[in-house]
């Protein structure tokens, strides 16, 4: 499993901690070498010491167009997990247009742009994967969560229509879809005693995720073993959608 991944290329947006964090360490575990994307230097110098070398901390902002100029620059890019994303839980009526505005922007068009600018690269080498970072929200509807089902709707689309198209060019498209997993953006939801027995009670695992089960997801996509995988979401729920 180290040479997996031998020699490829992977970007990893939202890379600083929680899922990105052990998404880049996966894939440079399987060989890869690894440009680890984050807005906080500090934690991405932490992760890249520890590595020998085989992850490139790139502090930057996924929302600017510096960034994906940059991206559109790289000679080569075999991996693109676009990870970068957020939530902001209200009950929908009380939903602000600035959270509706931040949401969107950084779960729709953010990912849009980054996709778009890593398959410009992969077209002209004629492959590459790309792992979008979606949700079981992205299946489902659910309480206060309005703006972020419908940001992740959109993702489980973008991601179908983009596997139809660009499968001819050799790029592979598809996304993972977790349920609540245990990391710093969900640690204060699931501190609540009470949401926490809601969602191991929508669970029939009984049992919220850890990081290392969606990094074990995505590289499966990344890698060759889901070579004829492509437009697909892959769920990592626990069964939380199967009910």
């Amino acid at each position: 499993m180290d040479q997996l991944l031998d020699g490829k290329t992977a970007l990893v947006t939202g890379a600083g901690r929680g899922l990105g964090k052990a998404i880049a360490e996966a894939l440079c575990g399987a060989g890869a070498r690894v440009i680890a994307v984050a807005r906080t230097a500090s934690d991405l110098d932490a992760m890249a010491a520890e590595r020998d070398g085989r992850i490139e901390p790139w502090v930057e902002d996924v929302t600017s167009d510096d960034f994906i100029a940059r991206i559109e620059r790289l000679q080569a890019l075999d991996i693109l997990v676009n990870n970068a994303g957020s939530n902001r839980p209200e009950p929908f009526v009380e939903v602000s247009d600035e959270n509706l505005d931040f949401l969107i922007d950084l779960n729709i068009r953010s990912m849009f742009r980054t996709a778009r600018a890593a398959a410009r690269v992969m077209v002209r080498q004629k492959s590459g994967v790309i792992i979008h970072m979606s949700s079981q929200m992205g299946h489902v509807g659910s309480p206060r969560r309005t703006v972020y089902c419908m940001t992740k709707h959109a993702i489980e689309g973008l991601t179908k229509a983009m596997a139809v198209e660009l499968a001819p060019m050799g790029v592979r498209v598809n996304s993972v879809a977790p349920t609540f997993i245990e990391t710093p953006m969900t640690k204060p939801m699931l501190d609540n005693a009470e949401f926490r027995e809601f969602v191991h009670r929508m669970i029939p695992m009984g049992r919220t995720g850890q990081p290392e089960d969606v990094a074990n997801a995505v590289l499966y996509l990344a890698s060759p073993l889901s070579g004829m995988v492509t437009g697909h979401s892959l769920l990592v729920d626990g069964g939380w959608t199967a009910q």
